[in-house]
């Protein structure tokens, strides 16, 4: 499992946050570089940054959430620089600010080849996702941790719905105890 651990990139992390209070998008949209908005199409700010790289999204109700960081440090930073720029154009910022992480988007490798076929059917139909003719990989929800394992033939793992680079390793631990039990990991 060593070497698995050893291949985690997270992705992807998705952080949310609020300040409490309504903000006013339009003008919002005019005081910001590097924004989108077009409530016809989607009812939030679009906010990107380059340093740590990110996408914001703010909304009118306050609610604010942060995408494609690719550590949990750098969602925070890129969340905090949006509280620095709201406080510099005059809108009142809680002085404590819960930041909660949703989600981690993370890839491992198994470093061998996988016959998704025999693990959909080792596994259980019931357990799995699989159509190789509408998708290359195979679905596997896990319970404990609660998460969701995309395998590949390449032996590629992607994992979601975790919010802990602990929560990703021990996905891949019960992938990889799974798989053995099975006779398929040599």
């Amino acid at each position: 499992m060593t070497k698995a651990v050893e291949t985690i990139e997270i992705q992807n992390v998705v952080a949310s946050t609020g300040i409490g209070q309504e903000i006013e998008l339009d003008a919002l949209g005019q005081d910001l570089d590097n924004v989108q908005y077009d409530p016809d199409h989607f009812p939030g700010l679009i906010y990107r940054l380059q340093e740590p790289k990110a996408t914001v999204l703010l909304f009118r109700t306050g609610k604010i959430v942060c995408t494609g960081a690719t550590s949990a440090e750098n969602a925070d930073t890129a969340l905090r620089l949006v509280f620095e720029t709201l406080h510099d154009l005059g809108i009142e910022i809680p002085t404590a600010q819960e930041i909660t992480i949703q989600n981690l988007v993370s890839n491992a490798d198994l470093n061998q080849q996988l016959n998704l076929n025999a693990i959909a059917i080792g596994l259980g139909l019931e357990a799995v996702e699989y159509e190789p003719e509408q998708f290359p990989g195979l679905l596997y929800r896990l319970n404990e941790p609660d998460s969701v394992v995309l395998l590949f033939t390449s032996g590629k793992l992607l994992i979601t719905g975790v919010t802990t680079r602990e929560e990703i390793k021990d996905s891949i631990a019960v992938i990889i105890r799974r798989l053995e039990r099975l006779d398929i990991l040599g």
